[in-house]
């Protein structure tokens, strides 16, 4: 389908919604019925996927902007720059190196998570967008519900998720699933799965910019290698 027609899809669904935390919206300006797509660059080699927008990123219109996104930029700016991340707007930029998604672009009250049915709702859209949106193959997935997103529609799928986070070393190992657009066309994609980047994330918040160091290296993200596209420029050549 086309850009257009998907972010249509998604606004008639949204108004079906009742958990949209309306008033965060209203308070930053923003039309509940919008979409936070950000979904970059289409040639991205890698994708960061995610459960859903929070209240930062309904100020900002982008995804991953909040605390727990901010950890996942400064390991794209370690990455691709090295040191530290030097501010907000260095953040912003460094994004365009990657593809964002996640499973329901829209902010749900209490920042609790959509239920399996509004997920399923909204899978065929989301599954275009990856599909048709974006070209590369490499998914860094924040949490265990995401990285169970990729199986929501295929038992045999969701059986080989399932085993891959019993494993101690899950988010050490990928595993590859395809992904199938509403259309039929499909594609394989490798799963990097990690913890969930929130601070409340006690457990595996202090862990969690190791491994996505170690999953930015597996994906041999870098300022030369961002993009499908050999003849891709630098998209943020000045940060």
């Amino acid at each position: 389908m086309t850009p257009q027609a998907r972010h249509d899809g998604f606004r008639t669904l949204a108004a079906g919604l009742d958990r949209i935390d309306r008033a965060v919206y209203e308070a930053a300006g923003r039309d509940p019925l919008e979409p936070v797509l950000g979904e970059g660059i289409p040639s991205c080699r890698v994708a960061v996927f995610g459960r859903d927008p929070g209240r930062h990123e309904i100020v900002h219109g982008e995804p991953f902007i909040g605390a727990g996104g901010q950890k996942v930029r400064a390991g794209l700016w370690r990455a691709l720059r090295g040191g530290e991340l030097p501010d907000f707007e260095a953040s912003r930029a460094i994004g365009r190196y990657v593809f964002w998604a996640n499973m329901v672009p829209y902010k749900p009250l209490g920042n609790k998570i959509w239920s399996m049915r509004q997920r399923r709702a909204f899978a065929p859209w989301v599954r275009d967008l990856l599909v048709h949106g974006w070209q590369g193959t490499e998914v860094l997935v924040l949490g265990r519900e995401p990285f169970m997103w990729f199986g929501l529609d295929d038992r045999e799928v969701k059986a080989a998720l399932e085993a891959h986070w019993t494993r101690e070393d899950r988010y050490n190992a990928s595993v590859s699933v395809p992904l199938v657009a509403p259309d039929g066309v499909s594609r394989a994609v490798r799963l990097h799965p990690l913890p969930h980047p929130s601070p409340l994330n006690a457990t595996w918040a202090p862990h969690v910019p190791r491994l996505l160091d170690d999953a930015l290296e597996r994906v041999g993200l870098t300022r030369d290698a961002w993009s499908v596209d050999a003849d891709a420029g630098d998209p943020a050549p000045d940060v």
